[in-house]
């Protein structure tokens, strides 16, 4: 991996396992992890939150660190959450070569002012990463998807995803939605009044005709009486 900087992490090998030795690794801000590669025993070890967090805003997917006195290069396999706050709990590691390809996923960030867009459309973007394979060194920090042509009622997938370079191959089904800019759902129009009230004038109007002949009824009663 000569000729190419990755960021440096700083790992230490862990010699107990549990869950009592987790939580005590976590009180002092330390995550707990293993490190592995095919055929090879895992390694048991922990890394500082802080540390991992300046990685990871780092951008990149790759990680150098130091094992056993040896320099490797590792990516992330595997995080685990806690379920209430949403942080980091474990971590898992797993170390690559540079002759063989690994399957690893990057950001996928839209760019351009879609067409669409300025036509009224709203846009809905279903996909933020994009899965690849490729070496190591040719892992890219992000894959830029241009919308500026895309109209209304169109979308992309990921069959549209152009690759910096021809080492790189994507791994996401083709099919699969990314970018979508739809025609805003028509607002209803708002009743008018002025049935409405045409209508009770009738009500009204029949109430009074009724109100009449009843008058009219017991007065000719009345008089038939008398």
């Amino acid at each position: 991996m000569a000729g190419t900087s990755y960021y440096s992490l700083k790992i230490q090998d862990r010699e107990t396992t549990g869950t009592k030795n987790a939580k005590s690794l976590r009180k002092k801000g330390l995550i707990p992890g293993v490190l592995y590669y095919k055929g090879e025993d895992t390694i048991n070890i922990s890394i500082m939150k802080m540390d991992l967090h300046q990685a990871f805003n780092s951008g990149q997917r790759i990680f150098e660190i130091e094992s056993s006195g040896n320099k490797q290069y590792v990516m992330v396999k595997d995080l685990q959450y806690h379920p209430v706050t949403d942080e980091i709990i474990h971590i898992d590691f797993m170390r690559v070569r540079r002759s063989e390809k690994i399957k690893i996923s990057v950001p996928l960030i839209l760019v351009g002012d879609a067409a669409g867009i300025k036509e009224g459309g709203l846009l809905f973007q279903s996909m933020n990463q994009i899965e690849i394979e490729c070496f190591p060194t040719d892992v890219p920090e992000k894959i830029d998807l241009d919308i500026s042509k895309l109209e209304i009622n169109n979308s992309y997938s990921v069959a549209d995803v152009k690759v910096p370079n021809d080492d790189i191959s994507i791994v996401s089904a083709p099919e699969l939605n990314i970018v979508s800019i739809n025609t805003p759902a028509a607002e209803e129009e708002p009743e008018s009044d002025e049935g409405q009230v045409i209508e009770d004038e009738e009500i009204g109007s029949d109430e009074g005709d009724v109100k009449k002949a009843e008058e009219k009824s017991d007065q000719e009663s009345g008089e038939n009486n008398n």
